[in-house]
This record gives C-alpha cells, sequence and structure tokens, in this order.
C-alpha cells in the first residue's frame, strides 16, 4: 500500500520491463545472521514497507514460539537516519511498522523516539531484560541500503539457528496481517513505550565504570576533532565526553548532522582510509587538535587518526587501535585489582581475521585470549557465556575498527570505544607520549605484529566459487596448495568444509559455515592469511600477518617481508586478470 513503490512497480508493468520486474520480484532478500541488507526499493528483493512488514511478521511469530513470557517483556525498536525519497522508505517509517506488527499482536514495544547509535538496541535489550532488539540501519553501506539487525535476549546479535528459524517463519508469514499498514495506530497504545531518555541516561553512566583518569581529562590541553559522518553519532559522543569530564570535541561542521545522502563522502566508511576524512584533517589543522575521531553512520565503530612530528597524519588501523585499546584496558584493569589471583579469570576475544596481538599480551600478562569467528555475533555471544561463567570480558575487537570496551553492551560500541580513546591520549600526553609512540612500546613490549588487509570486489558468485574451488583442488583433487611463490605453506585451515591441517583429527575447532568461503593459509616464516568472502558485500576479502617475536625490531624488514607474501597471494591465489576481479581503490 505504499503509493511510492506501488507507482514504480506500475510504471515497470506498463514499459513490459520484464528485466527490472525480474531484478525486483526474482528473488527475496535473505534473512541471515546479520539480519538483512539491501537496496531500498520496490520488489520482495529489497527493503520496502511490505518486506519489513513481512520479515517482522516472521520475526513476531518466532518469537512467540521461544518465548512463553514475550507479552510481558516486548523488545525495542531503534533505527538511523537513512532515507530514500524515490520508494518512500526511511529507517524510522521501518521502524514504526515493525513496532505496529508486534504491538497488534499485544507485543510491548519499546521503540526509540530519535535516531540513536546502533549500540543502544543491545544495551537496551540487557538492561531492561527484553526479548530481543531490532535495529533498522545500513551502517557504513552506500546511501542507497537499508538493513535491518537483529539482537536476542542476551543482548547479542543472533546465530545459528535462528537466523533460518526467522527466515522460516517470514516465509510463513507473508501476507500482512489486517492493520499492518497503518502505523498510526501505535501512537494511541499503551504497549508504546520510549526508552530514549533512560536509555541516555543509564548508558553514560554505565560507561563512566570505563572512566579513570577524571583528573586528567579535565586537565588536558589535547584536543580533539570528531566526526560522525553524517550520522547519528555527533549527539552521544558529546555526551561521552562530558561523562568523562573531557572538554567537548571540535565537530566538523558539515558532517555533524544526519544526512542520508552523505554529501561529502564517496563511501560513508571510515575504513575506507584519508578520503573520508579530508574534512577532518581541515578543521584540526585550523583548531590545532591532535587526534581525530570518526564513527561511520551508525556509530558502532570509530577510526582514529594522529598528527605526525613530521605534520602528516597517521590513520590507526583496526589492528593498530585494538592493541591499543587492549593494553591500556588491561593496564587500567590492572591498576584497579590489587588481587594477583583475579587474573584467571580475565578473558580478551578477537576474531579470527583480526591481529594477534592481544594473544601476545595475554601470554605474557597471564590472562585468557580467545578467537572467534569473525562478526561480534560471535564475539558478543561467547563473551555473554564467560560473563555468566563469573569471568571478566573487558576487550573484544575486530580489524574492520569494531571495539568493545564495555561490558553493557556486547557488540561493537564506537561511542565508548571514542571517549575510551581520548582519555588514553590525554593519559599518555601526561607522559609526552603520542599514541603512535604508545604503539610502538606495545609492539617492542610483546613482539611486532605488523598486518595488511584488502578485498576484490567481484559480482559473479560462480567466479567466487571458482576461485576457491581452485584452491582446494590446486594440485590435483582435494589438494591444498603447498607454497605461494616463494613462501611455503605449513598449514590449512578450511572453515567451509571443517578442516584443519594442524589438529590431530584434522578436524577445525570454530564452527563451519558452508555458505560462506573462508581458508587460513600458515606459512613457513611465521605469516598467516586469510582468505574470506563478505556476508553483506560483493567482496573477497583478504588478510594477512607477520608476528615477530619480543626484541626482533627490524619492521621495516618485516614490512618489506609481508608485502612480498601478499602480492604472491594475490598473483597465485586470487589470479586478478584472470577471474576479471577488480582491486580495492582508495
Amino acid at each position: 500500500q505504499n503509493p511510492k513503490t506501488y507507482a514504480i512497480v506500475k510504471q515497470l508493468l506498463a514499459e513490459g520491463n520484464a528485466g527490472e520486474l525480474q531484478k525486483y520480484f526474482g528473488s527475496r532478500m535473505e534473512f541471515g545472521t546479520a539480519g538483512l541488507r539491501a537496496a531500498m526499493g520496490a520488489g520482495i528483493s529489497h527493503m520496502n514497507d511490505l518486506t519489513i512488514i513481512q520479515t517482522t511478521q516472521g520475526f513476531c511469530r518466532y518469537l512467540e514460539k521461544n518465548f512463553s513470557d514475550l507479552k510481558k517483556r516486548g523488545v525495542v525498536i531503534g533505527f538511523d537516519a537513512r532515507a530514500h525519497l524515490s520508494s518512500g522508505g526511511s529507517s524510522k517509517r521501518f521502524a514504526r511498522l515493525a513496532a505496529n506488527t508486534f504491538i497488534s499482536q499485544g507485543v510491548p514495544v519499546y521503540l526509540f523516539s530519535d535516531i540513536i547509535p546502533t549500540p543502544f538496541v543491545p544495551y537496551t535489550v540487557t538492561h531492561l531484560k527484553l526479548c530481543a532488539g531490532i535495529m533498522v540501519t545500513a551502517s557504513h553501506n552506500p546511501k542507497q541500503d537499508n538493513g535491518y539487525k537483529v539482537y536476542w535476549e542476551n543482548g547479542a546479535q543472533i546465530i545459528s539457528p535462528h537466523d533460518k528459524g526467522i527466515s522460516q517463519a517470514i516465509e510463513e508469514n507473508q501476507e500482512p496481517w489486517p492493520q499492518a499498514w497503518d502505523d498510526k495506530l501505535i501512537d494511541s497504545s499503551l504497549l508504546l513505550h520510549d526508552p530514549y531518555a533512560m536509555v541516555n541516561k543509564e548508558y553514560f553512566k554505565d560507561i563512566q565504570k570505563q572512566c579513570f583518569y577524571r583528573n586528567i581529562n579535565k586537565e588536558t590541553n589535547l584536543k580533539f576533532v570528531h566526526t560522525s559522518v553524517h550520522g547519528v553519532g555527533h549527539k552521544f559522543v558529546q555526551l561521552a565526553f562530558k561523562a568523562f569530564d573531557l572538554s567537548p570535541p571540535f565537530a566538523v561542521p558539515e558532517q555533524k548532522d544526519p544526512d542520508p545522502d552523505f554529501p561529502t563522502v564517496k563511501y560513508p566508511n571510515p575504513e575506507e582510509g584519508k578520503g573520508v576524512l579530508t574534512l577532518s584533517f581541515a578543521l584540526a589543522e585550523k583548531d590545532g587538535a591532535r587526534i581525530i575521531l570518526a564513527n561511520d553512520p551508525d556509530a558502532d565503530r570509530l577510526a582514529v587518526a594522529e598528527k605526525q612530528e613530521s605534520g602528516d597524519w597517521k590513520v590507526f588501523s583496526g589492528n593498530e587501535l585494538g592493541a591499543l585499546l587492549g593494553w591500556w584496558i588491561f593496564t587500567c584493569w590492572k591498576n584497579n585489582n590489587r588481587d594477583t589471583r583475579a587474573i584467571k579469570d580475565v578473558y580478551m576475544l578477537s576474531s579470527t581475521v583480526s591481529s594477534k596481538i592481544l594473544r601476545a599480551i595475554a601470554l605474557k600478562e597471564g590472562f585468557h585470549f580467545e578467537e572467534t569467528l569473525t562478526g561480534f555475533k560471535w564475539m558478543g555471544n561467547r563473551a555473554k557465556q564467560l560473563m555468566d561463567q563469573g569471568k571478566a570480558v573487558l576487550f573484544a575487537f575486530e580489524e574492520a575498527i569494531g571495539y568493545m570496551c564495555c561490558p553493557a553492551v556486547l557488540d561493537k560500541d564506537g561511542v565508548s570505544a571514542a571517549v575510551i580513546t581520548a582519555e588514553m591520549a590525554s593519559f599518555l600526553a601526561t607522559r609526552n607520549l603520542s599514541l603512535t609512540q604508545q604503539l610502538k612500546a606495545v609492539y617492542d613490549e610483546y613482539g611486532f605484529h605488523i598486518t595488511k588487509a584488502s578485498y576484490f570486489i567481484c559480482h559473479d558468485p560462480k567466479v567466487i566459487q571458482q576461485l576457491f574451488d581452485n584452491l582446494r583442488n590446486f594440485d590435483g583433487k582435494n589438494t591444498y596448495p603447498k607454497s605461494c611463490g616463494r613462501f611455503t605453506v605449513s598449514g590449512i585451515r578450511d572453515l567451509t568444509t571443517g578442516y584443519d591441517s594442524s589438529q590431530p583429527d584434522q578436524k577445525a575447532i570454530l564452527p563451519t559455515s558452508k555458505s560462506s568461503q573462508m581458508i587460513t593459509f600458515t606459512f613457513a616464516n611465521g605469516g598467516v592469511a586469510t582468505m574470506r568472502t563478505s556476508g553483506t558485500e560483493p567482496k573477497i576479502k583478504y588478510y594477512s600477518e607477520l608476528c615477530a617475536p619480543p626484541g626482533n625490531s627490524d619492521v621495516e624488514q618485516l614490512k618489506k617481508e609481508l608485502d612480498e607474501l601478499v602480492n604472491a597471494l594475490e598473483k597465485h591465489f586470487f589470479q586478478p586478470e584472470k577471474n576479471k576481479l577488480q582491486r580495492k581503490t582508495e
């Protein structure tokens, strides 16, 4: 019943445009562990009023089956600032339609009245002990996209088998229920609650447990620039700085207000490097700020840049900031826990494609480190399991600039990560140290970890399948490569098939998934490289790392060795020319 998507389809029918209609109606968006992610527009392959109603009807039925007290506890729904004029879709409208679906079935809904950062949804699930949470966001995807991200009662993103169960329930509940389209009904319902004011108070109270140097924060002369890249982050990072007694960061004026067109950037993704930070650099130069903090549009990720002595800017990789935050959070914990026995219950986590620097710190300091599959859904669920066993999970991170610094949110959180980074930088400044110098100190103490990651774009699933099949049948059937150029392969773990050459029974310990491609190669020189497909984008990604023991400080040599390994990986395993792969461009 949306007049705009209705008109789009009617027009295509009048033109007899079978090709476009096939694109719109040929296949339904797939509901996976990341929920939904697709362009806004007409048809069942896109995010629109109808597909949101269908998805929520399925999710509602699935929750009814799983929770006998759903009508007592309820769900939380949040949204970002995305909107799409031509199809009439927006995150706010989708959130209201989803709320209407639940309320029509007698389920209480905590619907945020205004835009929020994604981490506020898992926070609310945990804080109010709700059955589930939904966040309508496409994070840092291109402007035409939107998404529907789902959290379970434990406050973490869903993992299998829930995705399959929800997917099946969506298939079974496709016809909109009687009042599905009339979202105005919710405004007079007693089942509608607005958690905005409560969460804004409680969240900032909770993250203050990670504030250890209030006096330094009050006095520091260090200046920060913050950009929310046309997303939701501005107001919340300002409030976080206030909660830590830090002077507010300078906000990039052209990017501080939400704008669904993201007019100043090609991609609203701080991971893409310096292009997204151009305006931040200019403001920092003008105001004499040394550190830039950049959130992605839904404020669950954080990029950091620091001005160097030379006048150049260094943008830290996700692994480098993970090393700094891991060192900082452990150091703060150690200073506040005099009981040496407590360390046996301390954990840190990172994903298997992230740097192993936390493992090196854990080995030397005596706490536990665990790696999980890629994505915060795995780290959030594992953290919750450990916390339920009475363990302290201090920190978790992934190389894609995602950090969980605070146990109140079991997902990546760019707001708390921004203010904790600011406190760390302010503390280091009192010791005349920059973040860059401290990073080197961490590597000097625990061993250098040099990483390099990139991706190729490939829109043809057949080519991707062929590329990975080739790696599994390299020298004849069921044989993996024994070398890559001049580099000898010493171990292989294939998390698509479940093979791991390093295990006695040759079976991988981490869970396997036949629906996504992921192979990790270990090399005789200490290098590790993982190739995997992306769950949300048409990319084949790779991640590589060289770990040196403490004392090997020839960084340039290590970098050269890793560059050569990556070049060999691209040439022999990706074969971009043969497979017509498109390289990542800055």
